[in-house]
């Protein structure tokens, strides 16, 4: 098969600056290649910082101005790496184009979504501004974002993270290219609307003979979409092969720990395997043991809705009722998993309880009873006060982190402010082992979080949430960026941290797989509404609602022979 991509002996170093005179360098991809073909899908797979966003982003020169490239990347047999600038923006969004890892920081905030994805449609197709937001229209419409006529006018804070993402792959698609570089482009996505957007791309691979660089942490996405998969680690290619022979006969051991550290719907171990669990051998533990069905109630939500103000017309405007009396109790030491779809209400209902929704954005009832005090009620040094005993880790790490404070910064904040620790080391020494217990050395301390890759990042604000030792986590899409192994880290974090303090958690999630393994009870959204509650293992087993059933059906499964 003809190659439409050709990456040869590919290296790229990454300038640190200058130590006694000598300027230092960092390898971060060590001489790899493999080839995309016509009309083929290859994925890039492998924990957070093996390469595989760097080797993308080589292709196109999309790196910061420190990074050095070696090697050749042909594509149609024209080295890119000797391309000019000029060449290159001919190349970028036209024959090339890609959808990135984090939406809020690929769309301009000040730009409509028609502008966005009318932009490369103008400049590359030669469309009229009319002809454009037709098109523009379609492609709304084609990545399952509804009322997509309505949704042209929207800004990209008015979307869910689930809509950016889907507004990105619609930019990223709107000329036919020939490649497709999707960096985690279903990360943000809930089951269904991955599942839409995996078919969506499959389709106009073909139609359009498209071929697809696929980057992901996600095996079970890897192994339903591609054709070839190549397994990085440390910036070196460890394995690559076919999916069917990566799936069913795995001849690497980093691959065949990759595979097996993924969060299953069948079974509820007490801890997930990590990559270092497998390469040394070690057995699985046993099943989870139950939790105290008499535990104490410590939150307790009744009739709980939040509405929204949207524009109606020029000067009008109607409400949107995005959370529509949510009734549940929480027991301490519990997890309770909230699913749904993307616009289904579930993050809306976790903020509207923490109140970190504007009062005047809309309205907001019924009560959250924490420790005998309604939190909607509640003001002053009491709010203050609860603040501390409830706290968040929200869905975007890109977003959660402040750029201009040093992660020492970042996690010693919120102890000085709340006066936990007796002085500033005792403060940074907890902060260090925070850290040491999400994945990350001493050594992150000193750094920006730009320095981080998302994995990181998140891993970071779930650190900075545990300083102030609450009681109750609300924790929206915690896990969704991480990759597989890092993801078991952080869920069995969870679940020790839960087991030794009592913590009770709120795990908003679209990966129902995680949710089996990490919740005691689920409840399903759709729409605001409650469609159904239950212990978990009884709603997988046996749900009760369509609505459950075609969220469970469109969990990724990974290579199960494909027809024809």
């Amino acid at each position: 098969m003809t190659a439409l991509l050709s990456i040869q002996d590919l290296q790229v170093a990454f300038r640190m600056g200058r130590v006694d005179g000598r300027m230092q360098r960092q390898l971060a991809v060590k001489g790899i290649s493999f080839d995309v073909p016509e009309n083929g899908t290859v994925a890039l797979v492998g924990e957070s910082g093996s390469g595989k966003s760097v080797t993308a982003m080589s292709i196109l020169n999309l790196l910061p101005g420190n990074a050095e490239r070696q090697g050749r990347v042909l594509f149609q047999g024209r080295d890119l790496l000797q391309a000019s600038t000029r060449e290159l923006q001919a190349i970028r969004g036209r024959d090339i184009a890609c959808v990135f890892q984090d939406p809020m920081s690929s769309l301009n905030p000040v730009f409509d979504v028609a502008t966005q994805i009318c932009e490369p449609l103008t400049k590359h197709m030669g469309l009229s501004r009319q002809q454009a937001r037709g098109r523009a229209e379609e492609l709304l419409h084609e990545v399952g974002i509804p009322e997509p006529r309505r949704r042209l006018g929207a800004y990209p804070h008015e979307l869910s993270g689930g809509q950016q993402q889907r507004v990105m792959i619609a930019v990223a698609l709107a000329c036919g290219p020939k490649l497709l570089i999707a960096d985690e482009p279903t990360t943000a996505l809930d089951v269904t609307i991955q599942r839409q957007v995996m078919e969506l791309l499959a389709r106009l691979k073909q139609s359009l003979k498209m071929s697809l660089l696929f980057i992901s942490h996600d095996l079970g996405v890897v192994g339903e979409l591609s054709d070839q998969v190549v397994v990085m680690r440390h910036g070196q290619v460890r394995e690559q092969a076919p999916v069917e022979r990566i799936f069913n006969d795995p001849q690497d051991a980093y691959t065949k720990a990759l595979l097996a550290c993924r969060p299953s719907l069948a079974g509820n171990p007490a801890r997930l395997m990590v990559i270092d669990d497998h390469i040394a051998g070690r057995e699985p533990t046993g099943e989870a043991r139950a939790k105290d069905p008499d535990a104490p109630v410590v939150l307790e939500v009744s009739g709980l809705h939040k509405s929204f103000w949207l524009k109606d017309g020029l000067f009008g405007r109607r409400e949107f009722r995005a959370v529509k009396g949510v009734s549940f109790q929480l027991k301490r030491g519990h997890t309770l998993g909230v699913v749904g779809e993307s616009g289904s209400g579930k993050t809306t209902m976790g903020l509207a309880l923490l109140r970190l929704h504007e009062p005047s954005g809309g309205s907001m009832g019924g009560q959250v009873r924490f420790d005998g005090q309604d939190l909607l009620t509640l003001g002053g040094a009491g709010w203050q006060q609860m603040r501390r005993r409830i706290q968040v880790v929200f869905q975007n790490p890109y977003a959660a982190l402040n750029p201009r404070f040093t992660i020492a910064q970042t996690l010693c904040e919120p102890m000085q402010i709340h006066a936990i620790g007796r002085d500033a080391a005792e403060r940074e020494a907890r902060a260090v082992a925070l850290l040491q217990r999400v994945g990350l050395d001493e050594g992150a301390m000193g750094k920006y979080p730009h320095e981080f890759s998302g994995g990181q990042r998140q891993r970071i604000a779930i650190a900075r949430c545990l300083t102030l030792r609450p009681e109750v986590l609300v924790l929206d899409e915690p896990v969704s960026a991480l990759d597989v192994s890092v993801q078991a880290q952080v869920l069995n974090l969870l679940r020790d941290l839960q087991d030794e303090f009592g913590l009770s958690y709120i795990f908003i999630s679209h990966d129902l797989a995680v949710v089996r393994f990490i919740a005691d009870e689920v409840l399903v959204m759709q729409h605001g509404d409650v469609v159904e509650q239950a212990p978990t293992r009884e709603l997988i087993a046996a749900p009760r609602q369509d609505y459950t059933r075609r969220l469970l059906g469109a969990v990724p499964r990974g290579y199960q022979g494909r027809a024809g």
